[in-house]
């Protein structure tokens, strides 16, 4: 058995989607046997989301409240470090959060920004997990052509599976990229009947951050990729709808086009609610960031495992992940909208096969123990 701190943030985001996306880490390790912590910090002022005041504050009491919960299901609400804008320590406090990073085999930095590189400095291994390729790789790159400090990892994976070959663009920064797939704890989502009016949904935000500019070309966000669909719902007998959050959302434009809008902080407001959206689905359609497209990164989408899981199939845009899951039966890969009709179709005349091959696809090739002894074999532990 290892001792693992996991690093990332669900206090200062604590949506159903996101907090997901961690959970699926946490009890994979603790399903393989390992003891496992969670660390947090707030770096910046007003980085804590209160969801039911709608507002950035640094008051970090809902977030906890939330996250203790969610933790207390999988038996880890004691093994949990947050630590607010303030500096005031939540859970552990300093000395016994600093005494565990030196007696820990490996801490795991899934978003950080290196805030907890100081305490890792004793731990045995520490690894970092990109989840935005392209954009993470080419800032790196940038840094380094200026001369700037890289943190230092003794591991890099990215959820960029094409990374390090001849089709992807992604630059590496002299690293060594191993890769991995957001995992699904296929025992805590269970698959569900399919309803008989739900419709094919997304979680989406429509501009995330501004973009990225790297060798003389931008790279973006889900809004310069939209466009390719947005008179999906004309030529498809499938519902669409989106949960759509972010800057310049065009709603009057989807609306006109058919598409069925939700607001997306009331379907992900709990973990509950946010599984509760996904089983009252048909199935996913995901439009992905331009930069995952246009680099071929091979990026997979973390909800898309859940929705997987869950027996809902995935027709997503094409990044390249085409190349590492099967598609064609619960997941197709998608280039425009004739492909995406045609995928849609298909699932509509047989979706029970659909729902089951979604969940195979899921139980084989994103399963999180699964998924996680494979990595923690590659870094020797």
């Amino acid at each position: 058995m290892a001792r693992i701190i996991v690093g990332s943030w669900m206090v200062r985001y604590p949506l159903g989607a996101a907090m997901s996306w961690v959970l699926q880490y946490l009890t994979g390790l603790q399903r393989l046997g390992h003891e496992v912590f969670f660390v947090e910090k707030a770096l910046y002022w007003g980085e804590c989301f209160d969801p039911e005041q709608q507002i950035m504050t640094n008051d970090a009491s809902y977030g906890l409240n939330v996250v203790r919960n969610v933790l207390a299901s999988i038996d880890m609400q004691k093994r949990i470090c947050f630590v607010d804008y303030d500096g005031n320590y939540h859970g552990l406090g300093k000395n016994e959060i600093e005494d565990i990073f030196r007696s820990a085999d490996l801490f795991i930095d899934m978003g950080t920004h290196g805030a907890w590189l100081q305490e890792a400095e004793k731990t045995c291994i520490k690894i970092f997990i990109d989840g935005d390729p392209g954009f993470v790789q080419m800032k790196m790159e940038m840094k380094k052509r200026e001369g700037k400090f890289l943190r230092e990892y003794d591991f890099y994976f990215s959820n960029g599976k094409n990374i390090g070959t001849p089709e992807c663009t992604i630059p590496t920064a002299g690293i060594e990229w191993l890769t991995l797939y957001h995992p699904v704890d296929t025992a805590l989502y269970q698959p569900q009947p399919l309803p008989a009016d739900g419709m094919f949904t997304s979680i989406m935000n429509w501009q995330s951050f501004d973009m990225v500019e790297f060798e003389g070309k931008q790279y973006g966000n889900k809004d310069i990729e939209f466009p390719k669909f947005m008179e999906l719902p004309r030529f498809t007998k499938a519902r669409l709808e989106l949960a759509v959050a972010g800057k310049n959302v065009p709603e009057d434009q989807l609306s006109g086009y058919g598409w069925h809008l939700r607001n997306p902080h009331q379907v992900t407001i709990s973990l509950d609610s946010f599984i509760d959206y996904v089983i009252a689905s048909a199935g996913e359609f995901s439009v992905c960031k331009h930069c995952y497209v246009t680099t071929y990164s091979g990026w997979f989408s973390d909800r898309s495992a859940v929705y997987l899981a869950l027996g809902r199939p995935v027709v997503m845009q094409e990044t390249g992940f085409s190349r590492h899951l099967p598609c064609g039966n619960g997941l197709f890969a998608v280039n425009d909208i004739e492909e995406a009709v045609s995928a849609f179709d298909n699932i509509l005349s047989n979706p029970r096969h659909h729902s089951k091959c979604a969940r195979e696809i899921a139980e084989e090739y994103l399963e999180t123990t699964r998924i996680l002894q494979s990595s923690l074999n590659k870094i020797g532990l």
